[in-house]
């Protein structure tokens, strides 16, 4: 074959550090474009980004010229940095050091967008770290608690 033909859709999922509820209305869509931005960058291309006070979702597509693991650090570095510039109580703000990336089958797209965009109404009934759990359930990966959550 003499092109590499690729289209990964991840759906990828982080917290931020203890999961603090520190992503506040101020500054929660400049965080989400600023997070579409960086994977713009990179050529992950962002189809839906979004989440709730102490974590975000990202619908992309995955490049074929970078590791899923460098793509994540560049995301969570930069914009960790930045939400740091934009207020003095946000000196201390980091994501948790793991993540979550599930791969997303074309015919679910539309499904996973609703799903991101309904974040503030689904937690209402549900925390994050239920929400978490029910991702690794259902994607059958294999996990130890104690390691899950910084």
């Amino acid at each position: 074959m003499g092109q590499s033909l690729v289209k990964n859709y991840l759906h990828i999922v982080f917290s931020t550090k203890y999961r603090a509820p520190i992503i506040h209305p101020p500054y929660e869509q400049e965080l989400h474009a600023y997070l579409g931005g960086i994977c713009n960058n990179l050529e992950c291309y962002p189809i839906k980004i979004g989440g709730y006070t102490d974590h975000v979702h990202i619908l992309c597509m995955l490049s074929k010229k970078i590791a899923l693991m460098k793509l994540l650090e560049e995301v969570k570095s930069h914009s960790s940095k930045w939400m740091k510039t934009k207020d003095i109580s946000l000196n201390n703000f980091y994501w948790q050091d793991g993540y979550g990336a599930f791969s997303v089958n074309p015919a679910q797209v539309n499904k996973v967008v609703a799903y991101i965009e309904n974040q503030h109404n689904h937690h209402k009934k549900k925390d994050f770290q239920n929400e978490f759990r029910k991702y690794l359930n259902e994607y059958n990966v294999e996990y130890d608690e104690r390691y899950v959550w910084d």
